[in-house]
């Protein structure tokens, strides 16, 4: 068999980032919603910039004062970390101009006279999971978030001083044979202080790799390889630097481009919007059926239209040479899962106030929690799959 050799690079940024930040903004909004009613919808569109934070979209459900929400808005940009001249939460203008959910959509969705309830919109979902990581996730999108998460857990402690929120990392691998072999380079970029100049900040996150990263796959690294703010200073960072907008980093929130995506976004979308509660039960699907040791590689696509509830197709494909269990997982999932909206919901208990946490560093390959958080990652339907 030919040695098939290529690289491969995805990317992550943090909470930070001002796309980030719209996202926690939107998930706390749809978590604000679904904590007082567990059936409330919720479509809510952030942007920030300087010092400005303007929500937009639709909902249905309690009343919640619009002072409750900016005072949510400012808690939320604290807890990242910005309290910088161009962007604080102490200061920034917040405006929110959510509105009462279309009844045009509300009849497609909303289940009565013995009608299902329906998909709130068309749509294609995918899941995906492989064996490279514990997680059943791609080695470098797995490794790219760890580096972020680790930085910004130790920039809230107190143990990384100098380092601001806004930052992005990014990780090539060399695969052989379809397996991650090593890393070839590492692409760090981080808001600091002015204190700090380049050196003093190249010092300062060059141990976050060797946390984030097993030493097996740094052996070969040459240090030149490893780019730590390319550009020179970054002091300048988070909406202060750029606009942020809820939804703009899909591929981040997934699998970094190893799978494909549909194209809808997950934040600030309550989980009757297929967008998100698909594409969650076809990585719970995909998850279970890697786990299982069905495939080394297992991708689920998911087709639904508006106001219909069960899906209209269902994709499989698993690694090369398993084609042929391609059948007998499907017929699995169809007899044992239920696939429409609230079934789905159901399935993973999604009309909990369980979303802000997964605005950063991924939806995909994070521990569930007892609060209910990411219970698309369990790893209980596994017998199911035993072929």
């Amino acid at each position: 068999m030919t040695n098939k050799k290529y690289l491969f690079t995805s990317e992550s940024v943090s909470e930070g980032h001002p796309d980030k930040v719209c996202d926690r903004i939107s998930d706390m909004v749809v978590d604000s919603y679904l904590a007082k009613d567990p059936v409330s919808r919720v479509a809510c569109e952030t942007l920030t910039t300087t010092n400005k934070v303007v929500l937009a979209g639709e909902t249905r459900g309690p009343k919640i004062d619009k002072e409750e929400l900016i005072s949510n808005v400012r808690e939320c940009i604290k807890d990242i970390g910005y309290e910088q001249d161009g962007f604080s939460w102490k200061t920034a203008n917040i405006e929110t101009f959510l509105h009462e959910q279309s009844s045009d959509i509300a009849m497609g969705v909303d289940s009565k006279d013995n009608k299902d309830e329906g998909a709130g919109d068309q749509g294609i979902m995918f899941g995906y999971a492989c064996n490279e990581t514990d997680e059943y996730m791609p080695a470098p999108i797995h490794f790219s978030h760890k580096i972020l998460r680790l930085m910004a857990e130790d920039r809230k402690s107190g143990n990384l001083k100098g380092i601001e929120p806004d930052s992005k990392s990014q990780v090539t691998m060399l695969y052989e044979n379809e397996k991650p072999v090593k890393v070839t380079s590492v692409v760090i970029s981080t808001q600091h202080s002015k204190d700090l100049n380049q050196e003093k900040v190249r010092d300062v996150i060059i141990p976050y790799i060797k946390k984030s990263i097993p030493e097996n796959y740094l052996t070969d690294l040459n240090p030149k390889d490893i780019y730590i703010n390319p550009t020179g200073q970054f002091i300048i960072g988070g909406p202060n630097g750029d606009t942020g907008l809820t939804g703009r980093k899909i591929i981040v929130d997934t699998y970094g481009g190893a799978a494909p995506h549909g194209g809808g976004a997950f934040s600030g979308k309550d989980p009757t919007k297929v967008d998100r509660s698909a594409a969650y039960a076809s990585r719970y699907l995909a998850k279970n059926v890697v786990a299982a040791g069905v495939s080394d590689k297992c991708l689920i696509q998911l087709a639904y239209a508006i106001g219909v509830s069960k899906p209209l197709s269902i994709f499989i494909k698993l690694a090369d040479g398993d084609e042929v269990k391609v059948d007998k997982v499907k017929k699995i999932i169809e007899e044992n899962f239920n696939l429409s909206p609230r079934g789905i919901r159901e399935m993973l208990h999604l009309n909990n106030p369980i979303y802000e946490v997964t605005s950063a560093y991924g939806h995909f390959g994070r521990k569930p929690t007892n609060k209910g958080e990411f219970t698309w990652e369990k790893t209980d339907k596994i017998d199911l799959f035993k072929l």
